[in-house]
């Protein structure tokens, strides 16, 4: 039986090395290099506009001249927050030039959102998009940047795009206030773009300095900075070049529709893609309609996406009667990538659709499939050049698991970072032994190929089982009227762990409850069903379309809290939904951090639940049913009438009257929440799966 390495040796592609050598220096020596290279080359294409590698070199030095004589030194944190846009890439790579490093946050984050980001890294400067200023200049004193720097997106698009933004038409308007609004007290992002005196040549950085600090909140919630340093960026475009055979240099366009501020994006779509001398698409926000549009400019070669975008892109173009021939590449990451969605986009484009895998610690990426005909759809392929993979035992990182079992994924190579920001001194979170643990299980199959099966946190487990998400999500996704699915772990009464799902449905329609377990009992054991259903508007994701798990779980948890409270007095839900914004707010923050300390140290008691006794827990059941006719032998709620009465007096009779209304409208307005029914043949299966 060969080895895991003897079979990702054999899955490579033959053009592809499994060892690089590596440029030194740092990304602003690259820099340096590709715009020498190709500087009479296109680099950026927003709107039509083009920037040749030779402006955007010039660009560059002025900006970076600038952002020095308002004292941005090396060691320095600069933020930014803007969508792809040229100026984007410009003050990146401008501050590189100082010795600086970048810090990326999403220009639509919050003042909540930001408070504790810049708290961490104390960024003095920060170059923000207009319409996002007012936020920064709102944070609380002892973290507010000392220099806002503003840009207006509209000053790099084409004239014709300008002046129809002009147009006093409401269209107009509207995308005229998105693009930019008034950012009083700032400086103007334009007024760097004037030439001066460059940055000295000594403040330029070494390969081991950090360029990149991005925020990562994984699925604990509390944001951790990922500091990448140069050394780790060039390796990752080195590597992604290297691996994707077709691309020629100075020769591609690459469509760069994923946010700069996410690594995907800054890491494949401009990095990587620069240092190929290809020109970037810029599209600063992902709608259908703007990217048909680009392509309708200039076929991309490299199309860099996730599953939902590239669903999006290849039905809208064939709605629109756009042609998508000529696109040689795709490269898909961030979730699963279906085999139906592989088929349609490769059949309309006539190229490759190809998964990846990674994570922002990895710059981002650790394997992908051969960019060839032997890839395997639905699988995250094969380690890349100079990464070493093992799949270690999920309880002991010391053991690597038997072949064809699952381990969590543990890797090293010159594209993964040292260690989270501001850990305290000797704390190596998220590594053993020299290994960053990426808290994925995976599985490999015969040819070696990685399959994720779920991540080490989202893993449900109940009646001391095991249950990966992704697969019940997987059986339940084909049943018909179920447009999309998220599976996490949901505390019971008893505070045991059970499989329950979050279902958005085809047009808003019920689900049969007893049909969907049937058809998901047909293909995996009794103890993957799940309990109860929900179905809900839609499922919170990330800027990258990767469902929150954690939030789905919090929501559910929140509207079973609701939905218990309006069955013990309709009239409570009314007084909940009259309490202030600010005081609901401060009881969202004081329920997350009190969500937090229950998951670490809940952990013991869950695990000493699932373990009691299988009769132990029969008879807590029976009691508890016994308890329960009990109390409605009781006539609960005429004995609480009858002492409100007593209390009320004379003005019983009103509140009565109120009481009946509000139970009507209560009724009338309840949510589409379906559970599981618990019929006889149903409590029978729930015991067999508890054995």
């Amino acid at each position: 039986m060969p080895t895991l390495d003897e079979l990702w040796a054999a899955a490579y592609d033959p053009g592809v090395r499994r060892h690089l050598d590596y440029p030194g220096g740092s990304l602003v020596d690259g820099f340096d290099r590709f715009t020498r290279e190709f500087h009479d080359r296109p680099a950026l294409d927003f709107f039509g506009a083009r920037t040749s590698f030779t402006e955007l070199k010039r660009a560059v030095n002025q900006v970076a001249g600038r952002l020095y004589e308002l004292g941005v030194r090396p060691g320095d944190y600069v933020a930014l927050l803007m969508p792809t846009c040229p100026q984007h890439v410009i003050a990146f790579y401008a501050v590189l030039a100082c010795g600086a490093t970048v810090v990326e946050h999403n220009p639509l984050y919050t003042i909540r959102e930001l408070t504790p980001l810049f708290g961490d890294h104390h960024a003095k400067v920060a170059i923000v998009w207009d319409a996002s200023a007012h936020v920064l200049q709102e944070l609380p004193d002892d973290v507010r940047p000392d220099t806002i720097i503003s840009i207006n997106m509209i000053t790099a698009m084409p004239f014709i795009k300008r002046l129809l933004l002009r147009l006093p038409i409401a269209k107009a308007r509207r995308s005229r206030a998105q693009l930019s609004r008034p950012a009083p007290g700032t400086l103007a992002f334009a007024d760097l773009l004037k030439p001066g005196r460059p940055a000295p040549s000594d403040v330029r950085p070494s390969s081991e300095d950090i360029a990149l600090v991005l925020y990562t909140s994984g699925t604990t919630g509390t944001p951790k900075g990922v500091p990448l340093t140069h050394a780790n960026l060039l390796a990752c475009a080195t590597q992604a070049l290297e691996w994707v055979t077709p691309l020629k240099p100075g020769h591609d366009v690459f469509l760069a529709c994923l946010p700069l501020f996410h690594v995907f994006g800054c890491s494949l779509s401009m990095n990587a893609g620069l240092t190929d001398g290809a020109m970037l698409h810029l599209i600063p926000k992902p709608e259908t309609g703007l990217i048909l549009d680009a392509i309708k400019r200039c076929t991309p070669t490299m199309a860099i996406a996730v599953p939902p975008l590239f669903e999006r892109i290849v039905d809208g173009a064939a709605e629109r009667g756009v042609s998508l021939r000529g696109i040689q590449t795709g490269i898909s990451g961030a979730m699963s990538l279906r085999g139906e969605l592989i088929e349609k986009w490769e059949k309309a484009t006539g190229g490759l659709l190809i998964e990846g895998y990674g994570l922002s610690e990895c710059s981002p990426i650790l394997t992908g499939n051969p960019v060839n005909k032997n890839r395997m759809a639905e699988s995250i392929g094969v380690p890349f050049p100079d990464t070493e993979v093992r799949l270690a035992d999920p309880e002991d990182s010391s053991k690597d698991v038997a072949f064809g079992e699952p381990g969590e994924i543990l890797a090293k190579g010159p594209q993964i970072f040292s260690g989270y920001l501001n850990l305290p001194a000797g704390e190596k979170d998220g590594f053993y032994d020299g290994w960053f643990r990426t808290g994925d299980i995976a599985v490999a199959d015969e040819r070696g190929y990685l399959h994720i099966v779920d991540r080490m946190k989202e893993v449900v487990i109940t009646g001391g089982f095991n249950v990966y998400p992704s697969e019940v999500e997987s059986a339940m996704r084909d049943h018909d009227g179920i447009r999309d699915i998220a599976v996490v772990g949901l505390a019971n009464e008893l505070g045991v762990e059970e499989v329950v799902a979050a279902v958005v449905t085809v047009d808003g329609l019920l689900p049969d409850v007893d049909e969907l377990r049937k058809s998901v009992k047909e293909r995996l054991a009794a103890y993957k069903v799940p309990r109860r259903v929900y179905v809900v508007d839609e499922l919170p994701r990330n800027e990258m379309g990767k469902v929150l798990r954690r939030e789905v779980r919090s929501r559910l948890e929140r509207r079973d809290f609701s939905d218990q409270l309006a069955k013990l007095n309709p009239k409570w839900r009314v007084q909940l939904d009259e309490i202030g914004p600010d005081v609901r707010e401060w009881f969202s923050q004081a329920g997350d951090e009190l969500q937090e300390r229950l998951e670490s140290s809940g952990q013991e008691m869950r695990e000493r639940l699932e373990n009691l006794d299988t009769n132990v827990r029969s008879w807590i059941e029976e009691e508890g049913s016994g308890l329960r006719e009990r109390l409605e032998k009781m006539d609960l709620p005429t004995r609480l009438g009858i002492w409100r009465d007593q209390l009320l007096g004379k003005g019983s009779e009103k509140y009565d009257a109120e009481e009946q209304n509000s139970e009507a409208s209560e009724e009338s307005d309840k949510p589409k929440d379906l559970e599981s029914k618990d019929t006889e043949g149903q409590d029978a299966e729930r015991q067999d799966a508890d054995r």
